[in-house]
């Protein structure tokens, strides 16, 4: 299976939310490699503590492969690469973990029909290798949307079974923002439909997953003066309506991640001894735990 991450905003939680999803799939047993397609900032080395890979690799990444300077790009074993101190040994059970790095000094580049090419063969490549292949990509209506929206039209690709996750945090801007990326003028819906895709095979594709939120009456509101929940309370309900009006009320979302305070000061891997030493927050790794498992499952996925 193939899962797209995107977000119209920075700031979503989208790449350390998707390393995490990586993480739990490999610890339940399967094979998950994580394609680092956020070519203008590759920080997915940071989130799985690789220090050679905080902002992608000198030593050929994704960006040079899709531009024809490589064969293959290279490569970083997650488990281990990885920092020991956070991350562990590889437990026992566990499938690989597999990170395809960008490059360090890359950015957006223009697509052609060789950059399109190379893109789907990497992707059958992995398909033959891992269970699960995660591509991140870079915020808002970039090339590398367009250039994966491209190959995912083609039919072997599209057997993989291909999933989009659209990020955002609960906020009117985000969502307003979320709402744009998805239906509005040249979104994934409108520029697929430009590549090939039907409208209604696009909706299929893709949900929501909402990062950083705060309910009402839960733990992280605990404290608050009587006004402030109120204030809360009502912010919510608006936020629930807007959403509706927008296309993004709950049918089509996937997950909601709970505001971390771990995560605001570093994006990181949330491991179980992480929450055992009370640094983490378990409500949160029970998401991930959820989100890793719904993504995958053709039932949770199509009950939405």
């Amino acid at each position: 299976m193939l899962v797209i991450s995107t977000s119209d905003k920075g700031g979503t939680g989208r790449s350390v939310t998707s390393c995490n999803i990586a993480y739990r799939r490999a610890l339940s047993g399967e094979d998950v490699c994580y394609l680092d397609f956020d070519f203008g900032s590759p920080t997915s080395g940071a989130i799985f503590g690789i220090e050679d890979a905080t902002h992608g690799t000198k030593d050929g990444g994704l960006h040079q492969y899709l531009q024809g300077d490589l064969v293959k790009p290279h490569e970083l074993d997650v488990w281990r690469e990885g920092n020991p101190r956070s991350l562990g040994p590889k437990p026992g059970g566990a499938g690989r973990l597999v990170l395809f790095p960008g490059d360090i000094g890359g950015g957006e580049f223009n697509m052609d029909d060789d950059v399109v090419e190379r893109c789907v063969n990497l992707l059958l490549r992995l398909r033959e290798e891992f269970d699960l292949i995660i591509m991140d990509l870079s915020a808002g209506r970039s090339h590398a949307a367009e250039m994966v929206l491209t190959a995912t039209k083609n039919a072997k690709v599209q057997a993989m079974g291909v999933r989009w996750l659209v990020f955002h945090r609960w906020t009117r801007q985000h969502v307003s923002a979320a709402a744009g990326l998805v239906y509005g003028e040249r979104g994934l819906i409108d520029v697929g439909m430009l590549h090939g895709h039907t409208e209604d095979e696009m909706r299929d594709m893709i949900r929501f997953v909402r990062t950083a939120v705060v309910t009402p009456d839960s733990e992280g509101t605990l404290g608050l003066r009587a006004t402030q929940e109120a204030w809360l309370q009502r912010v919510n309900a608006d936020l629930n309506e807007r959403a509706i009006e927008l296309e993004l009320g709950r049918s089509s979302v996937i997950a909601t991640v709970p505001l971390d305070p771990m995560l605001q000061w570093r994006e990181q891997l949330l491991t179980d001894k992480d929450v055992h030493d009370d640094v983490a927050n378990a409500v949160t790794v029970e998401a991930f735990q959820r989100l890793a498992r719904d993504v995958w499952g053709t039932d949770a996925w199509s009950r939405l």
